[in-house]
């Protein structure tokens, strides 16, 4: 069986896709990267090589993407590395060519992509504040003590939502213990917080952007039903959270792949399902040779450097060819 293997490699999450032939999800495993993006990694390919037991697998392109892409493409042997914008975008124009507009929101940070005529025209990235990401929600689940997958069930049952000051997790946060002090209940005050999220989404990531349906919600935070019925109340639209919402960089990850090969066709550089068996290190040194002191990133094998990238002048690069 010909398959195509998307992996994406973010900072709260690694996810993982096999497609067959027909483009239909085979495997598709979500994990918590828990700061060891190598591990979580060789973790998903061995769960994928387990659930294909005794199936005749033959991967012929492996695409990666996400804030790891580089290294997730090194340590699997990536045929393709694309931002997770071209991945999200694919993936969602795969699915439906009308898709206008893309909500994505991961544990760590956000993003807004308008397309037009399936081509995208502009997008925009929140890194800096935490509180339109999944890291900021699973936080004020912690401190209520109410599972984050219960979260969007508490605020559909709310029927007078609190106003929460959502500019800043820290008022976010003293706003939400405020509300609790005068007696709100815990469901008025989770609905009220989910409002407040897609208010600082819209008014940040999305500011600016002419938001047309048809719209696509994906990452993780797509799971809370809370979040997307705020939407819904602010822009006046539906929101589609498409099926495999958690894993939609990873498909498009092995869509592209698939692309890369069909149109450069050539053996995969994969290295199998094999490589979970590998030892790898990572180390990384300061390079004084300019005024730049570029950091360079190392990878091993079994005490053999396979791979650098860092460095802006290519001094130190080394396998960047099988990565670009």
């Amino acid at each position: 069986m010909r398959t195509f293997l998307g992996i994406d490699v973010g900072a709260v999450s690694t996810d993982l896709v096999l497609l067959d032939e027909n483009n239909d999800v085979l495997n598709s495993v979500y994990l918590r990267t828990q700061g060891q993006p190598i591990k979580m990694l060789k973790e998903g390919l061995s769960i994928i090589r387990k659930e294909n037991q005794g199936i005749s697998l033959e991967v012929v392109g492996v695409g990666t993407t996400g804030s790891g892409r580089v290294l997730a493409g090194v340590i699997a042997g990536a045929d393709i590395v694309k931002n997770e914008i071209t991945a999200h975008s694919v993936a969602a124009l795969y699915l439906n060519p009308e898709v206008r507009t893309i909500f994505e929101i991961g544990g760590q940070d956000s993003k807004i992509i308008i397309l037009q005529n399936g081509v995208v025209v502009d997008f925009a990235m929140n890194t800096i504040c935490a509180a339109g990401t999944g890291s900021f929600l699973d936080h004020q689940a912690y401190r209520l003590d109410i599972p984050i997958e219960e979260f969007g069930e508490y605020a559909l049952r709310s029927e007078n939502p609190v106003r929460i000051a959502g500019r800043c997790t820290v008022f976010a946060e003293s706003d939400m213990v405020h509300k609790q002090q005068m007696g709100y209940k815990e469901e008025d005050i989770i609905a009220g917080l989910c409002e407040a999220m897609v208010r600082n989404y819209l008014n940040n990531v999305g500011k600016g952007k002419k938001i047309l349906p048809t719209i696509f919600f994906q990452g993780g935070v797509a799971a809370n039903s809370g979040i997307k019925k705020s939407f819904e109340k602010e822009i006046g639209y539906q929101v589609v959270v498409p099926e495999y919402y958690q894993v939609m960089g990873a498909i498009g990850a092995a869509l592209l792949a698939r692309e890369e090969i069909e149109l450069n066709p050539r053996p995969s550089a994969f290295y199998g399902f094999e490589l979970v068996e590998r030892n790898y290190q990572t180390s990384g040194f300061e390079c004084d040779g300019c005024p730049n002191h570029c950091e360079v990133v190392e990878i091993m094998v079994d005490g053999e450097t396979i791979a650098r990238w860092g460095d802006r002048c290519g001094k130190w690069s080394l396998g960047y060819q099988a990565i670009r």
